[in-house]
């Protein structure tokens, strides 16, 4: 009974360990310059510390390993937004802006891969329909607080949580791959204070005090 149970934990650490050599490796071969449509199973494979065959046991193919990737790219982001209330000991403004810091260095981290799935999600359903989904995710959350705040009276009930929501994650969603795509990093601080002020004051709908335009806080 006992090794019955250690089985399913074994081939599940075994699994994630090749897709992290993987997710490692197909980040070296983009970093040299190539793109996700140019690799060939051989060089995932070998990248991984794989054999083909070895590849085809954890993997349909290239876009299948892409799939497992972005759950995992998407599952650490939405653990990221899901810190962030709209009150709360690291809420309101400044824990937004954080929040997208905190993205921003996700995604930094991760570029390659996100460069690689918006290049396949663009001629692939199936990778642009996951990446949709995970959106999805993110817009639910987004529209159940909005919901939330104004059962408590601090967003106006003429807000229409559903479209917010979607105007918040995607738009977000965009100038993040931008940002990442196109900056080294060093104005990251400010681009996330630009998109959470606009989203805290146009979105939730909170006032600004006149002493912050004069203080500049």
């Amino acid at each position: 009974m006992a090794s019955t149970t250690r089985r399913p934990s074994t081939a599940a650490d075994r699994r994630a360990a090749v897709e992290a050599r993987i997710l490692s490796g197909i980040g070296e071969l983009l970093r040299d310059g190539k793109t996700y449509t140019e690799l060939g199973v051989e060089q995932i494979a070998a990248a991984g510390g794989i054999s083909r065959s070895g590849f085809y046991l954890y993997f349909r193919d290239k876009v299948d390993v892409l799939l497992r990737l972005n759950g995992f790219l998407k599952s650490d982001s939405l653990e990221i937004v899901q810190r962030w209330q709209p009150c709360g000991p690291d809420g309101g403004l400044d824990g937004l802006v954080r929040t997208y810091e905190q993205l921003f260095s996700h995604y930094r981290k991760h570029a390659f891969l996100l460069a690689a799935i918006s290049e396949v999600a663009s001629y692939d359903p199936s990778l642009r329909n996951s990446w949709t989904s995970a959106q999805d995710r993110f817009i639910d959350r987004t529209m159940n607080l909005l919901i939330e705040e104004q059962l408590a009276g601090r967003t106006p009930v003429d807000v229409d949580p559903r479209c917010a929501a979607g105007v918040m994650v995607r738009g977000g969603a965009q100038v993040i791959a931008q940002q990442v795509a196109t900056s080294d990093g060093h104005d990251d601080a400010s681009v996330a204070r630009e998109l959470a002020c606009g989203y805290w004051y146009g979105i939730f709908r909170r006032p600004e005090s006149p002493q912050s335009f004069r203080s500049g806080t």
